[in-house]
C-alpha cells in the first residue's frame, strides 16, 4: 500500500493528538518545574521529591489507566449517535473514578512506612514523608479530572482538558515560587510548598474543565443533571472489565520505572537524583507518544462503532508511523544533547554541593544515551496499546505488559543495575529490554486482531 494512504491521515491525527500531548506535557511540566525549583534547595531535596513521587506515580497509573475505559465507550457511542449510552458510560466512569481516587489516597497514606524498609537514604525519607501527605490527597481531584478528560477525549473534544491543564500549570508555578522560597510574606516551606502548589492546582483543574464542558452544546447535557446514585450494575461491570486491565497495563509499565527509582536509591542519593533527571526528560517525550495513543484510541473506537475495519487498520497504521517518526526525532535530540540537558537541573554556583552536582550530571548524561535508544520502542508500544484499547481488547495486552516489564525488563535491571555491574546504566538497559519486548508483542496482537476482524466481516 502506498505511503500516501497513511500520511493523508496525519493532519486529523495531529488535530486530535496535539491538545492531548500539550495537556499531558502539562502534567509532566508540573513535575519538571517542581524538580528544577526543588533542585535549587539541594540533591537530598530533589531525591526526596523523586521518592515521594515514585509512590504517587504508582497510584496515578492505576487511576489514569482505569479512567481510559471511558474513552472508547464514549467514542463508540458518539459514532453510533447513541446519547444514552454515552451519558451512562461517562456517569458510571465518573462515579468509579471518584471512589478509586479516595481509595488510592488512603493506600498511599498507609504505604508511607514502606519508605523506611526500602533502604533509601534516611535524610531523603524524612524530607519525603511530609511532602507525600499533601500530594497524596491531590489524587482525588486528579482522578476525577481524568474521568472528565477521558470523556471529553471520547467526544473528540481534546482541546478543553488541555486548557484546564495549562491553567493548573500556571497556578502551580506561581504557588511553587511563593511557597517553596517564601515570597510575598509567605513562609518558606521548601518541598512542602511544592506539595501545596500541586494540591491547589489540581482542584482548580477539575472545576475549570467542568465549567468548560458545561458551556459547550456537544457536552453540556452529558455533564449536567447527573443522577450519581442511580447506577446500573451491568454498566459498572462493563467499565470495571475494561478499566481494571487498562489500570494494570499502565501500572506494570509505571511500576518498572518506579522500580528504577528505588534501585537507583540503593546506589546512593546522587544516582537517584540523576535517575530522576533522565526520567523527567524522557517522560516529556513519552507524553507526545501518549497524545498519539489517545488519538489512536478515539479513532479506532469511532471506526469500531461504524464497523469499518479496513479503515480502522489503515488509520491505526498512520498513527503508528507518526509515532515512530516523532520517536526518531527525539532519539536524535537526546543523543546529541545528552551532556547539555542535565545541566538544567542543578545549580553549579552552589559551591557546597559542587562535587555531588558534578557526579549527578555525569550519571544523567549516560542515562540519556539509553533513553535515546528506547524512544522508538516506547513510542510504538504505547500507540499500539491505545489502538488495542480502542478495540476494547484489554485482557491479552495486560498479560503482554506484565511479561515484558516484569519477567524480562525487571530482572535485567536488577542484574545489570548492581554497583559491581553497570550501575545506573544497567538499570536503564532493563527498561530498554522491557519496552522493546512490549512493542513487538503488542504489535503482533493488533496485527492478528485486525486481520481477523477484516476476514470475518467480508
Amino acid at each position: 500500500m502506498q505511503i500516501g494512504n497513511y500520511t493523508k491521515e496525519f493532519k486529523y491525527n495531529w488535530q486530535l493528538a496535539a491538545p492531548v500531548m500539550l495537556g499531558m506535557l502539562g502534567h509532566t511540566f508540573v513535575s519538571f518545574v517542581d524538580n528544577i525549583m526543588v533542585g535549587q534547595l539541594g540533591t537530598a531535596e530533589l531525591a526526596a521529591v523523586s521518592l515521594g513521587n515514585s509512590f504517587m506515580f504508582i497510584a496515578m497509573s492505576l487511576g489514569i489507566g482505569f479512567s481510559t475505559a471511558i474513552t472508547p465507550l464514549v467514542a463508540e457511542a458518539d459514532a453510533e449517535g447513541n446519547f444514552a449510552n454515552g451519558k451512562a458510560s461517562f456517569k458510571h466512569g465518573l462515579f468509579l473514578c471518584a471512589v478509586l481516587g479516595v481509595l488510592l489516597f488512603l493506600l498511599v497514606l498507609f504505604a508511607k512506612p514502606l519508605m523506611y524498609l526500602m533502604k533509601q537514604p534516611v535524610e531523603v525519607v524524612e524530607l519525603a514523608i511530609p511532602y507525600l501527605d499533601l500530594v497524596a490527597f491531590s489524587l482525588i481531584p486528579l482522578i476525577v479530572f481524568q474521568a472528565f478528560k477521558q470523556f471529553s477525549d471520547g467526544l473528540s473534544m481534546t482541546k478543553y482538558p488541555m486548557y484546564a491543564t495549562v491553567l493548573a500549570n500556571i497556578v502551580n508555578v506561581v504557588l511553587n515560587y511563593i511557597l517553596i522560597f517564601g515570597k510575598f510574606g509567605f513562609p518558606e516551606l521548601g518541598i512542602v510548598g511544592a506539595a501545596y502548589g500541586t494540591l491547589i492546582s489540581r482542584f482548580i483543574m477539575v472545576g475549570y474543565l467542568w465549567f468548560l464542558l458545561k458551556g459547550k452544546d456537544k457536552s453540556k447535557d452529558f455533564v449536567t443533571n447527573i443522577k450519581f446514585f442511580v447506577l446500573n450494575k451491568l454498566m459498572i461491570k462493563k467499565i470495571i472489565n475494561l478499566g481494571a486491565p487498562s489500570a494494570m497495563q499502565m501500572f506494570f509499565e509505571v511500576a518498572i520505572f518506579t522500580a528504577a527509582i528505588w534501585l537507583s536509591g540503593l546506589l546512593g542519593k546522587n544516582p537517584q537524583a540523576a535517575n530522576q533527571i533522565a526520567l523527567n526528560l524522557s517522560s516529556m517525550t513519552f507524553m507526545v507518544a501518549m497524545g498519539l495513543s489517545v488519538a489512536s484510541m478515539i479513532r479506532v473506537g469511532n471506526q469500531k462503532g461504524l464497523q469499518k475495519y479496513f479503515e480502522l487498520r489503515r488509520i491505526a497504521f498512520s498513527l503508528f508511523l507518526m509515532g515512530t517518526m516523532f520517536a526518531f526525532g527525539f532519539a536524535i535530540i537526546f543523543f546529541v544533547l545528552h551532556n547539555q540537558l542535565p545541566l538544567l537541573y542543578v545549580d553549579f554556583d552552589d559551591a557546597k554541593n559542587l562535587i555531588d552536582n558534578t557526579e549527578v550530571i555525569e550519571i544523567a548524561s549516560k542515562l540519556l544515551i539509553a533513553a535515546a535508544i528506547f524512544q522508538i520502542s516506547d513510542s510504538i508500544q504505547v500507540v499500539v496499546l491505545g489502538a488495542l484499547r480502542g478495540l476494547q481488547d484489554v485482557k491479552i495486552p495486560t498479560i503482554i505488559t506484565f511479561v515484558s516489564y516484569w519477567l524480562i525488563g525487571f530482572p535485567v535491571s536488577w542484574f545489570l543495575g548492581k554497583e559491581e555491574a553497570y550501575g545506573s546504566f544497567g538499570i536503564w538497559l532493563g527498561l530498554l529490554a522491557g519496552l522493546t519486548t512490549a512493542a513487538i508483542l503488542l504489535y503482533i496482537r493488533f496485527n492478528y486482531l485486525t486481520k481477523k476482524l477484516i476476514s470475518t466481516n467480508n
